[in-house]
């Protein structure tokens, strides 16, 4: 399929053809669902973590004698049943990350941009550049594109004047082409590809 290029001040710049099998598939909500799950997944720290028995620093004496005292048969302070003692059953540290075949993955990334594409929601650029660093300028050529909402992906390197004065702006992301994900895609409103990131993904999922 074939969509507008444009420059960053709103200009039309010539037209690119969009693969099918890429930007034309039907969106699977089930697969977006395991892939972006499988993202956040992985992103879990899994630090916590809590003392159990033997990470307590308390007394092994007995509380008192074995009989005649008229309570329980007490051996330890650090029972999990004693305020201060040990944590019955608690958390500990482990990696959250669970395996999702490359096919699924590959598949989740097509069913992303063929989303945006099918809501009208992905705007191809020329190029991604800027002269100078200035979050004005960007902010400027932002509004003529009327994005508040958006994930710039590049292709296989992100100008750097570029990515400094989107840094400083909210709702807006820059990426490379190798950093394209399903997450980040799906929480933008709207997606900005470069030529040079169609390029690059079309060759990464063919």
């Amino acid at each position: 399929m074939k969509t507008n290029v444009l420059t960053l001040d709103a200009k039309k710049a010539g037209d690119v053809d969009l693969n099918d099998a890429i930007f034309g598939i039907a969106p699977r909500a089930d697969i977006l669902h395991r892939v972006v799950n499988w993202q956040l997944a992985k992103r879990r720290a899994g630090t916590h973590a809590v003392k159990f028995r033997s990470d307590i620093a308390r007394t092994g004496a007995r509380l008192g004698r074995q009989k005649g005292g008229g309570t329980a048969r007490h051996g330890s302070r650090r029972s999990n049943i004693f305020v201060g003692g040990g944590r019955a059953f608690g958390p500990i540290p482990r990696d959250h990350g669970f395996d999702l075949p490359k096919k699924v993955r590959k598949l989740g990334l097509r069913a992303a941009l063929s989303a945006k594409q099918a809501e009208g929601k992905l705007i191809v650029l020329d190029v991604a550049e800027l002269k100078e660093g200035k979050t004005k300028e960007l902010k400027a050529k932002l509004e003529k594109l009327n994005l508040t909402n958006a994930l710039f992906v590049d292709g296989a390197e992100v100008n750097a004047n570029f990515l400094r004065a989107a840094s400083n702006l909210p709702n807006i992301d820059v990426l490379p082409s190798q950093g394209a994900n399903v997450y980040d895609i799906l929480r933008r409103d709207t997606l900005v590809l470069t030529k040079a990131a169609v390029a690059n993904l079309e060759e990464r999922l063919k």
